[in-house]
């Protein structure tokens, strides 16, 4: 990887030197000095093209979009990480994962699955929390399957062993203080790494680029409690530190808002068609998935009706691309941790009675053409 720091020294040390003191015009620089009039100078003509080449890379990887990714890998995780990894100015330095739609073990078995199909199993994985802060478990229903990918047999998974022996808290800190300004965090799982870095680090959020969440609710709509969205109802406490102690912008793709932000069916059938690997592995994964959406007890979760809904793949395409996001609410947020009724649920400060001074963004529209886009260049 090329540092600026790399960049200057190669620009003032190797270049000037190996010039021997003579400087090429703009129109030589840019022909690769091979019209350089001496014998020294034509010589040294291919290094400026090296260099000038060196240059131009350490700028295309100073461009590039860092992320770090905490899933809990079910088949809306998948399809969030592979929209992620089909975008070549999208650079994840790691992908920590944490109990929730499955165990923590089936989690990072599904990462390097997608990784696998997507040929990017250099991303190293992390293995996170196996249960919430307070040590309960919340079941998310199987709506994924038991292993989280619809229990789609894949005999030819790759072996844990690839997943990495650092922890993902311990990773998530080392690459956030390593890249300090630079890493937008993607969190699409209960928040239970997320909220152990922060009280491990707690100047991490100030080296954050932006924090972007799916998770929580605004109009008290649960689908896992009566109140509760599942990443919050999970680990209510985690989600609690995170929305008070991440300074850092925060956006966050709420149950509601990714019910009312859904494609129709046609879309996904369309999507699924796609004569690819990628488009197959997916077909395969998902079809547990697509048939518990219209069991009763989905039906009654939903809001605004059917429809094709990737709810982590809305906070994945918010933090690839800033034009995505047209519209978003500035609002304080905690969480309830108390209740019979409403432990888990996001509660929005309208009144500004928190008095905080890091209003979150709640997404409120997005631009579904620029999303439809992410998602079929998702499975090429």
């Amino acid at each position: 990887m090329f540092s600026r720091a790399l960049c200057r020294c190669t620009f003032r040390e190797v270049f000037l030197r190996r010039l021997q003191g003579r400087r090429l015009t703009l129109a030589e620089l840019r022909r690769g000095g091979h019209e350089a009039d001496t014998g020294g100078c034509c010589r040294s003509a291919p290094r400026v093209s090296g260099i000038i080449f060196s240059l131009r890379r350490c700028s295309s990887v100073s461009s590039m979009r860092k992320l770090f990714v905490d899933v809990d890998c079910g088949v809306d995780d998948a399809q969030a990480l592979m929209m992620a990894l089909a975008v070549p100015s999208v650079q994840i330095l790691g992908i920590s994962c944490v109990q929730g739609n499955t165990s923590v073990d089936n989690v990072c078995k599904n990462v390097l699955r997608v990784l696998k199909v997507c040929n990017r199993l250099e991303i190293p994985v992390f293995r996170g929390a196996c249960k919430s802060l307070l040590g309960q478990t919340v079941s998310a229903g199987e709506f994924h399957g038991k292993d989280g990918l619809g229990d789609a047999p894949d005999p030819n998974a790759p072996d844990l062993d690839l997943v990495q022996q650092e922890g993902a808290v311990s990773a998530m800190i080392r690459i956030v203080n390593e890249n300090p300004g630079a890493v937008s965090l993607v969190a699409t799982a209960p928040l239970t790494n997320v909220a152990l870095a922060v009280k491990l680090d707690p100047s991490l959020p100030q080296k954050l680029k932006g924090l972007y969440i799916m998770g929580g609710n605004t109009d008290s709509r649960g689908n896992t409690t009566i109140c509760g969205e599942y990443n919050f109802a999970a680990d209510p406490e985690a989600a609690y530190i995170v929305l008070n102690e991440f300074t850092c912008p925060v956006y966050i793709a709420t149950w509601e808002f990714t019910c009312r932000s859904k494609l129709p069916w046609d879309f996904c059938e369309g999507w699924l068609a796609q004569d690819t690997e990628k488009a197959r592995f997916m077909k395969q994964i998902f079809q547990h998935s697509m048939e518990n959406q219209f069991s009763e007890r989905i039906e009654k979760e939903l809001v605004a009706g059917q429809g094709f809904i990737s709810c982590d793949s809305y906070a994945m395409a918010a933090a690839i691309d800033d034009s995505f996001v047209l519209e978003t609410e500035e609002r304080a947020v905690t969480v309830e941790l108390a209740g019979n009724c409403c432990r888990g649920m996001m509660v929005v400060d309208h009144l500004d009675l928190l008095q905080k001074s890091h209003p979150a963004h709640i997404l409120k529209k997005v631009d579904l053409n620029s999303f439809k886009k992410l998602m079929m260049n998702a499975l090429r």
